[in-house]
């Protein structure tokens, strides 16, 4: 597959990944039972599962790795941390400021990952900052 296909693609999965963690994160916090059905279980495993693949595609495709390149290794760390976020976040059984705490962190998370990949930056949005 050639890159402007798989960039594509990459880009149309982190936006499902980010809209579906949005919408969850949102009917969670909210009480909305439809957040324990299976269909939305299963669903974000299936985006991410494809996002992932993307991504390595990329990284392939690019001839890049994360201890060549401090932009891939910054935005791998920001997925980890936007995963144990979104843990927290979805996790029922915390208290609810907690979870929406964790939810709006996320969501920043996620939006600084975007940054460094726009940027090529480690720092990504938080190089204007300072």
């Amino acid at each position: 597959m050639d890159y402007p296909t798989l960039k594509a693609l990459h880009q149309g999965f982190a936006t499902l990944s980010f809209a579906g963690f949005l919408a969850r994160g949102a009917a969670s916090l909210s009480g909305a039972g439809w957040v324990r059905s299976r269909p939305a279980r299963i669903l974000p495993h299936v985006v991410d599962t494809a996002l992932l693949a993307s991504a390595l595609g990329l990284a392939f495709t690019l001839r890049v790795d994360p201890v060549h390149t401090p932009w891939l290794a910054a935005k791998i760390a920001g997925l980890v941390a936007y995963i144990l976020l979104g843990i927290v976040a979805l996790r029922p059984g915390r208290p609810v400021g907690v979870r929406a705490a964790a939810w709006v962190s996320a969501l920043a998370v996620f939006a600084w990952i975007v940054s460094v990949a726009v940027t090529k930056q480690p720092s990504g949005f938080l190089s204007r900052l300072g």
